[in-house]
């Protein structure tokens, strides 16, 4: 499933996720004149399990670096979508400082469940994907009733529904949970940090209600209603 928008509008400017997106941009633009040491600059940045877990006391900045860099251009596009569609909402009813705070905090998060999960391991952490899954968390709980416009591939044909929201991120955790659960004691190399998206997505369920100001209402929603 792949999302195209939603149907919340948003009451400011999301100046916090425009930055986001362009940090993501910007730093995997950086990443492509890097040639032959791309590879290096990304086991020094990037978050490492085991070099983590030996010294995170001395050197916690890995958390936060890796979350702003990617393995390709398609990781990097999948993750601005995400970002795009349900973080200025999330931004919105944070507040954009809250919202700072919020984004780096379920990164890391996110970050530090896939480590507990395989600290021996000596591959690389890298993508926004644990801290944006932390974003569609807190979306999940605060705009439940949304519905999110969706292209759904079915065979050779492609479909474009309204989903709702709850619905369509109940079928995404659901799946990062199954292939989570899979993904345990498997060693074959790289592959997708699927518990950085379920440690994320928990950890914006519990921090994003804890981070709206006490002022904060929800915004409308955009509903068909038909009448008799």
């Amino acid at each position: 499933m792949i999302p195209v928008r939603d149907t919340i509008t948003s009451s400011t400017v999301p100046v916090v996720t425009y930055a986001l997106i362009a940090a993501n941009v910007g730093a995997y633009l950086y990443e492509e004149t890097l040639g032959g040491s791309f590879e290096q600059f990304i086991h020094v940045h990037g978050l490492v399990p085991r070099r983590f877990v030996a010294d995170w006391w001395d050197d916690v900045t890995p958390l936060f670096s890796s979350m702003f860099l990617h393995g390709g251009w398609l990781h990097l596009l999948g993750n601005v979508l995400y970002l795009h569609i349900f973080g200025d909402n999330v931004e919105d009813r944070l507040g954009h400082l809250r919202f700072i705070f919020f984004y780096l905090a379920v990164g890391a998060l996110a970050g530090v469940a896939q480590v507990l999960i395989d600290p021996t391991s000596a591959i690389p952490i890298v993508g926004a994907s644990g801290a944006i899954a932390g974003v569609t968390g807190a979306y999940f709980l605060f705009h439940p009733r949304a519905r999110v416009v969706t292209v759904v591939p079915i065979f050779l044909f492609i479909q474009v529904v309204e989903i709702p929201a709850f619905a369509f991120f109940l079928l995404w955790f659901g799946f990062q949970l199954m292939l989570g659960i899979g993904s345990i004691g498997m060693t074959l190399g790289g592959g997708i940090a699927f518990w950085a998206h379920i440690g994320g997505f928990l950890a914006g369920m519990a921090l994003g209600p804890a981070l709206v100001p006490r002022d904060s209402h929800p915004h409308r929603v955009i509903l068909r209603c038909v009448e008799r």
